[in-house]
């Protein structure tokens, strides 16, 4: 039976969302207090990982367009970050649904 760190976990997804957020967002949005519930921190890090989603397609939409301003490396990277923020995501979700499951077979 595997055991979460609910601290820690929180903390890799508080980072998670600051790594995806645009630079010029990343100081508008309010820090996340320490008297958070769970649920809003994993709505925030889905959000921003959708966030992240749409902008690497809008950049990869606008590369193909052959739009000026429109930057191979930017593109590139903006694409990396996205994947590899849907594969934490992935992650943390198959980890919270194992724990769920340990949770729900334990004995009464």
């Amino acid at each position: 039976m595997s055991t979460i760190d609910v601290n820690n976990l929180l903390s890799q997804m508080r980072q998670m969302t600051a790594q995806v957020r645009p630079p010029e967002t990343a100081f508008k949005a309010a820090p996340v207090s320490a008297q958070s519930d769970f649920s809003a921190v994993l709505k925030q890090s889905i959000s921003a990982v959708g966030r992240s989603q749409m902008e690497a397609g809008n950049m990869a939409a606008s590369f193909e367009r052959g739009d000026p301003g429109a930057d191979l490396g930017r593109t590139m990277i903006a694409v990396q970050k996205a994947d590899l923020s849907l594969r934490t995501m992935v992650e943390v979700r198959n980890k919270l649904v194992d724990a769920y499951k340990d949770i729900m077979n334990m004995p009464v």
